[in-house]
């Protein structure tokens, strides 16, 4: 058949940005239901807490044409006590993950943005397969423990790599290559 010679389309270029728009809302949590409740299996039914509450969620949207078009990755932060903010819920879409920029553009915005509203100590709770990414993003480990009885690393970010960025809400733009 004349298709099989044609490679999957994927984006790219992604914004990177706060939710602002109920779509982008809607998305994110179909997103983060398929990775975490589905693929992982960590929780049934939906991974809601009291945390989605207070926190800003962020997304990397998969733009075609330069515009938006699907969330293809997210994250969210919190600030738990003043100074000290949370990141959590990172999750890429499964066809996405070999755009290796993608997380780190996630956490660069995380991070940054938090930065910029008075963050003095960013913390997250990083699954274990994902401890050497964070790693090369200038994250230092600060003990092993378990969550929802799986192995994760206490981190903290470098804030020094982390210049404060205050336009969240309107976020960046980056462009990936799939990884061969």
């Amino acid at each position: 058949m004349w298709t099989a010679n044609f490679k999957p389309f994927f984006a790219n270029a992604y914004l990177i940005k706060f939710v602002t728009e109920d779509w982008e809302r809607k998305q994110m949590r179909a997103l983060r239901q398929a990775v975490f409740c589905e693929e992982q299996a960590i929780f049934a039914g939906d991974d809601l807490d009291h945390i989605d509450n207070i926190a800003t969620p962020i997304v990397a949207i998969a733009c075609v044409a330069g515009l938006p078009d699907r969330v293809v990755g997210t994250v969210r932060i919190h600030q738990e006590q003043p100074g000290v903010w949370w990141g959590s819920r990172l999750a890429v879409d499964q066809d996405y993950r070999k755009q290796g920029s993608l997380g780190a553009a996630l956490i660069k915005l995380a991070v940054s943005s938090a930065h910029a509203q008075g963050c003095t100590r960013f913390l997250a709770q990083v699954q274990s397969r994902n401890q050497l990414l964070f790693r090369r993003l200038h994250w230092k480990t600060l003990q092993e423990i378990a969550v929802h009885g799986r192995p994760h690393y206490l981190m903290q970010a470098d804030l020094a790599w982390y210049p404060p960025y205050a336009d969240g809400a309107i976020g960046f733009v980056t462009t990936s290559r799939i990884a061969a």
